[in-house]
């Protein structure tokens, strides 16, 4: 695979980028290990309130009829792009390059503009185009352009609170294929990745954009700088840590003190670290493209002290995302091409299916909803023996394999962004 290929794959790795295992949700006490849901209502960051990739949908249509299920509505004019919308408080949030603009729009539920604003520059490098999903709290909306520009909005009139340089003020340097993390909101911080000299990692008060903390830098930030995917928050034996991967190593870091605490050395050919990693069952689960494979390692009681290496395998995800269900994890390869089923526990492939095509996968009452990259739809009933296809449609004409922002499911709705358009269709069962 060409290095130009992997670029333009590997920075929908936060926006796109992402990589999600995530479990059916289920009722747990608040100070469960596990992901650290957002407590803002609807579908507010990356992949959705825990960032797994899965929606807590329920009453949607098992199968498809031919052509696909109803389209609601289409909007157009959002420029060029990868990053999937959040849907919160009624309203409709996603960015697009436009000109020489970075623009965050905002929609109601109908599709209809309620105001847009500019969050700086467009990327116009390698693969242009706009990159991280954006994030909601508290009546304000987040985004990091590409340029490493934070800016917080008013979530009702687009207007800028304030802004922010995390590259700068961290002395991080950009990446080939841009930065693209889709920022994280804990509660009264927003925490970032901006993988410089003087942090790896950092919090800045979301109502301020002052620092609230940030960690020490990695031994040499100026190869191991930040990678392409966006945190993880999760509790494990009452410790609250984060996940992020650099372009070399998987990094954990005390959410509340700052402190990196270990890092597990991965890197790939062309250094394209896209994946976010994901809590399972006391364990992170984490994915590299480029033949590089995925690792499950097993976390100390508190997470504090170095991990142990469960397994490992050559599924080797790069933007698309892996969701778990039922004790098995689904998701597709890159250079190992093919749709994989892995046994969570002891990393056994029970198939790798050759008939779908590399997609960004989300999990949603029963089904896996996956957009490959030459732009069908396909509806798929997972299982250990098979996947099963329940229903498709072409949402672009397949021309350019670049169809990688992630799907959205929310109130019976399914939304898929490819570029300039947002499509949103009927999904509930009549």
């Amino acid at each position: 695979m060409s290095r130009d290929r992997l670029g333009g794959l590997c920075l929908v790795g936060a926006v796109l980028a992402a990589l999600a295992v995530a479990q059916p949700a289920r009722a747990a006490p608040a100070d469960a290990d596990g992901p650290i849901a957002s407590p803002e209502p609807g579908w507010p960051q990356w992949r959705g309130p825990r960032r797994d990739g899965v929606s807590d949908a329920k009453g949607l249509l098992q199968e498809w009829p031919e052509g696909g299920p109803p389209l609601l509505w289409k909007t157009s004019g959002l420029g060029r792009g990868w990053s999937s919308p959040i849907v919160t408080g009624g309203a409709i949030y996603i960015t697009g390059d436009v000109g020489d603009e970075l623009r965050v729009f905002a929609f109601d539920l109908d599709g209809k503009p309620k105001w847009q604003s500019e969050n700086g520059r467009a990327w116009k490098g390698q693969h242009p185009g706009a990159r991280a999903c954006c994030a909601a709290s508290e009546g304000r909306i987040y985004h990091m352009n590409a340029h490493g520009r934070l800016a917080c909005l008013d979530a009702g009139t687009g207007r800028e609170v304030w802004a922010a340089n995390v590259l700068e003020r961290f002395e991080g340097k950009n990446l080939t294929w841009a930065i693209s993390e889709c920022v994280l909101v804990d509660g009264a911080n927003v925490l970032v990745t901006p993988g410089g000299k003087k942090a790896f990692m950092a919090a800045l008060d979301s109502k301020t954009g002052a620092t609230a903390w940030a960690s020490e830098p990695m031994p040499d930030p100026e190869t191991e700088r930040t990678g392409y995917g966006s945190p993880l928050l999760f509790r494990r034996g009452g410790r609250r840590l984060l996940a992020a991967g650099s372009l070399r190593s998987l990094v954990c870091v005390d959410a509340d003190a700052g402190k990196v605490l270990w890092t597990f050395p991965k890197r790939t050919k062309y250094e394209a670290a896209c994946a976010t990693p994901l809590y399972w069952q006391g364990c992170l689960f984490y994915s590299l493209p480029s033949k590089s494979g995925s690792v499950m390692l097993r976390l100390a009681t508190d997470g504090g002290v170095q991990p142990e290496k469960v397994w490992e395998c050559r599924m080797d995800n790069l933007s698309g995302g892996v969701v778990a269900c039922d004790g098995y994890l689904y998701g597709s390869g890159e250079d190992n091409r093919g749709w994989y089923c892995l046994d969570a526990r002891t990393g056994e492939e029970k198939y790798c299916a050759k008939d779908l095509a590399q997609s960004a996968v989300l999990w949603a009452d029963g089904r896996l909803y996956c957009l490959g990259e030459r732009g069908e739809m396909v509806l798929v009933k997972p299982g250990p023996d098979a996947l099963h296809v329940v229903g498709r449609f072409r949402l672009t004409d397949g021309a350019e394999p670049d169809a990688w922002a992630h799907p959205v499911i929310l109130d019976g709705r399914l939304y898929l962004r490819y570029h300039d358009d947002l499509y949103c269709y009927d999904v509930r069962q009549r």
